[in-house]
């Protein structure tokens, strides 16, 4: 029933008196569906703070804004475009981008900045597991939780599908984003079984502009005129937000119609003659032409102002002039835009569109009657109440959230502890060789993440971009990224860990962590288990948020990310901004000179659970995480922030994935310089744990005594010296330029 169920058609049909037609069907299918209306996920949402000092514009638009300083404000919001790119990689994720860039140009902000957040299949089919059985002995009781064999349900040539996925979504990305202009200067990409047939590309932009010019989603003013702006519409992405809307299961191919084709180029100049119109004071409101296109943007706009919009469908520019009233309502078409300007100036706009080589159009104006009629060659053929149409869907009738097999609670066996045991260097070569861990160099060598010539910190130099804003002498800091094997495990914890991770990337370069948005990526909400991590992961978010103060401004969440196969693993996908007040305070990630002094600082020791270890050393997903402490967080993160403002820290680096010793040969592939370390534990869970609030900074001799005066009681432990040419650990030496090597050419060996 066009992606409606049963018992809303029959609300539907009960709220207008009347049976719906085919078109006004089609309106609500898309208006209703789970993409749209967030009709699962709304009453959870409202547990996520939304409000600070900063915040000028929160959840509601197409973008939140955060005040930054001298007037300008930062637009930013993450997308998912999950389901396109699982059916056709190239042209999902670049519509992807090409969407989100203009949710940040409906705020009337400038795009400035791209980061993407990927998750793949493993790219190589995985061997055997050797470990020994205890591992994988399930647990008696529902709740308490099972590990997992890594690969242990794939079917043959997963590893050919996700390399075909992984190389189509790296093809579109830096297609569209080269050719639009904006640069994309940061992101993550995780490679895990779990994502095997629905990979994920969470896309987040991010855009500058005066408080005083900021604009809305909004239509008002009965009279005034209704302007199609971009490219002509055609039949490309029809019920699109219901595809995302439904597990993705069955043949892929006869779902490639359900996928836009975007165009950079035409894209390009819709950005310019946009922000050259955003300047007329006869500019009411603009919405993009995204998820539903014209079945939901004007309604929306009309909801925000409390009117009425009557659309001529047939003034619409369209590719193909057979195309039906029901097909040009439900396409989405990518590269348009909605505008609601004051009636008598429409020409105005309009020239300025086509100056820049765009379709622009009237096809509509504002009604005092609080309905959305489509007229047809000045017949009515569809019509029904704002109200009813957006935001009127119920929501979704679910069964009690439960538990599901998450927190491993058992124990694998003993560890080696002796040097000559664990083989350290070893172990450190075969993470350094993980295509999670491993360079993504191959990847954003192939982005431009130079154009506009704001960026001073691009991908892959340090724990967060950093870009400047021309004339001004702070710079804002960008990370985005987010671990789903910890949410797999404990979705409570994960959650947390997800805003945390996020805020030590900002705190590394020095950077005052400001507001969040977010994509949280689930599998099916009608299973209870899952529905349960949504909470709980939601949860977990909003406690590590509230405890920093830091507000959730904009996100979107992406259900029935799921097979027959196969569920993902939750993955909340946290995008924060941050302001670093003066450039040149700051903080590099690697070691920058001999005989700088090492640190440890944070929590000093840990569990190794959910460790990129255990997968890549016993083929196993599982073990209990350490618990996050929140207050030790906020403690040691406005520690260091202090450190940096006043000059004390030569380099900063948070221990994330890999643990200790992959983040110590991070810090030295910068400059080549190596390290002599003093580690009396050379346990697998003291090197390789992945336990929370961690850093590595190194502090040069003469600014010692005061760094260590600032941490006072904080928990910290020298590790040694930076020198040398090798990673010296525990008497044995590994030559940084072998690490270095292994680092950068594992993901390119792993596609051949």
């Amino acid at each position: 029933m066009n992606g409606l169920s049963q018992s809303e058609y029959e609300t539907i049909c009960a709220r207008l008196g009347r049976t719906p037609n085919e078109i006004e069907l089609g309106l609500f299918a898309l208006n209703w569906s789970e993409h749209c209306s967030y009709k699962t996920s709304k009453r959870f949402l409202k547990l996520l703070p939304t409000t600070g000092r900063r915040v000028v514009q929160g959840p509601g638009e197409n973008a939140g804004v955060i005040e930054l300083e001298n007037e300008w404000c930062v637009a930013f919001k993450v997308e998912s475009h999950n389901h396109p790119s699982a059916v056709e990689p190239f042209n999902g994720a670049a519509t992807g981008v090409g969407g989100i860039i203009r949710d940040i140009l409906s705020m009337g902000a400038r795009p400035i900045a791209l980061l993407d957040s990927l998750r793949f299949g493993e790219l190589t089919p995985q061997p055997p597991s050797q470990a020994p059985s205890p591992l994988c002995s399930p647990l008696p009781r529902r709740g308490e939780g099972l590990g997992v064999r890594v690969g242990e349900h794939s079917p043959p040539r997963t590893g050919e599908r996700s390399r075909a996925l992984f190389l189509g979504v790296v093809a579109g990305i830096s297609h569209y984003g080269n050719c639009v202009g904006v640069p994309t200067v940061g992101g993550d990409i995780y490679f895990e079984d779990a994502y095997t047939d629905n990979c994920l590309v969470n896309v987040m932009c991010v855009g500058l502009v005066k408080r005083s010019e900021l604009k809305r989603a909004i239509a008002a003013g009965v009279g005034n005129k209704i302007l199609v702006v971009g490219a002509a519409t055609g039949r490309d992405g029809i019920h699109g937000a219901t595809f995302a809307s439904e597990d993705l299961v069955g043949e892929t191919e006869e779902r490639r119609p359900n996928v836009q084709v975007g165009d950079p180029f035409t894209a390009k100049s819709l950005i310019e003659a946009t922000l050259e119109v955003c300047r007329f004071p006869e500019l009411i409101g603009l919405q993009d032409l995204g998820a539903g296109g014209l079945s939901t943007a004007p309604a929306e706009m009309a909801a925000r102002g409390g009117v009425g919009i009557a659309l001529d469908i047939e003034e619409v520019p369209l590719r193909d002039p057979t195309m039906t009233p029901y097909e040009i309502l439900l396409s989405e078409s990518q590269e348009r835009m909605v505008l609601c300007v004051k009636a008598g100036s429409e020409q105005k706009f309009l020239n300025i569109f086509r100056k820049w080589g765009l379709e622009a159009a009237v096809i509509g104006e504002v009604i005092a009657e609080r309905v959305y009629r489509i007229r047809h060659e000045g017949r009515t053929i569809a019509e029904v109440p704002i109200e009813l149409l957006v935001g009127g869907v119920p929501q979704t009738p679910v069964d009690q959230a439960s538990p599901g097999p998450y927190i491993f609670a058992g124990h694998w066996p003993a560890k080696a502890n002796s040097p000559d045991e664990v083989w350290w260097p070893e172990r450190l070569k075969a993470l350094l060789r993980s295509p999670t861990i491993a360079s993504k160099r191959w990847v954003w060598e192939q982005y431009d993440h130079t154009v506009q010539t704001n960026t001073v910190i691009g991908p892959g130099a340090h724990d967060a971009a950093l870009l400047r804003v021309k004339g001004e002498r702070f710079g804002i800091a960008l990370t985005m990224g987010g671990n789903g094997r910890y949410c797999q495990l404990d979705p409570y914890e994960g959650g947390m860990r997800a805003v945390c991770e996020a805020v030590h990337n900002l705190v590394s370069v020095g950077a005052e962590p400001l507001g969040i948005t977010d994509c949280l990526n689930f599998a099916n909400p009608t299973d209870p288990e899952v529905l349960w991590s949504f909470e709980q992961v939601i949860r977990g978010m909003a406690q590590a948020a509230q405890t920093f103060e830091l507000p959730f401004v904009s996100g979107n969440v992406s259900f029935y990310n799921q097979s027959e196969r196969r569920k993902i693993y939750p993955t909340p996908i946290v995008g924060m901004v941050g302001l670093l007040r003066d450039l040149e305070r700051r903080v590099p990630m690697g070691f920058q000179r001999e005989g700088d002094l090492i640190y440890l600082v944070g929590k000093l020791s840990g569990a190794v659970g959910g460790s990129e270890f255990l997968k890549v050393f016993y083929n196993f997903i599982g073990g209990e995480l350490e618990k996050t402490d929140l207050a030790l967080e906020v403690a040691l993160t406005k520690a260091l922030l202090e450190a940096a403002r006043r000059g004390l820290i030569a380099s900063a680096h948070d221990v994330s994935d890999g643990g200790l010793l992959v983040a110590l040969a991070e810090k030295s592939f910068a400059k080549g310089l190596g390290a002599r370390v003093e580690i009396e534990d050379l346990s697998e869970e003291y090197l390789f744990g992945e336990w929370p609030t961690r850093f590595v900074v190194t502090v040069h001799p003469e600014h010692d005594r005061e760094f260590r005066e600032l941490l006072g009681s904080l928990p910290h432990r020298r590790l040694g010296t930076v020198g040398g040419s090798g990673l010296e650990l525990g008497g044995r030496s590994v030559p940084i330029e072998e690490l270095y090597r292994i680092y950068e050419s594992a993901l390119p060996e792993s596609l051949r």
